[in-house]
């Protein structure tokens, strides 16, 4: 019985790990997809954008910083944006990160946010 029990947790703990594999390859590719959007959009507009662990944005005039971050004992992308915190869950029909409060994907939340810090329209 109690090896059973051991072998259990052992399966329990693989599936976590393969479900954190999963999350980490999405978030990645979420993220390069947003980079990517984000670098074409500052050729035309002021602002600059670097991705490593994390993805920010940052803007000279009006001076701000965003940070999108993977978080992966939740399975969420973090976006730091206006003094505020947007929590994105995968959504398995749409393919994509989404808001689930609002349902935008991480390209709108962004394009809205770097939108709102320019006074002037963006699409990613």
């Amino acid at each position: 019985m109690i090896e059973n029990c051991l072998r259990k947790q052992r399966f329990a703990v693989n599936l976590n790990l393969v479900d954190e594999q999963q999350f980490r390859l999405r978030a990645d590719e979420a993220l390069a997809d947003a980079y990517d959007a984000l670098v074409d959009a500052s050729d035309e507009h002021d602002f600059e954008t670097d991705l490593g662990d994390t993805l920010t944005v940052e803007f000279s005039d009006p001076p701000g910083k965003f940070v999108v971050s993977p978080n992966a004992p939740v399975r969420q992308i973090w976006i730091s944006a206006h003094s505020k915190s947007f929590k994105l869950d995968w959504n398995d029909a749409r393919q994509t990160f989404v808001l689930p409060e609002t349902g935008q994907s991480l390209r709108e939340i962004l394009a809205d946010a770097v939108s709102r810090q320019l006074g002037t329209t963006i699409s990613l």
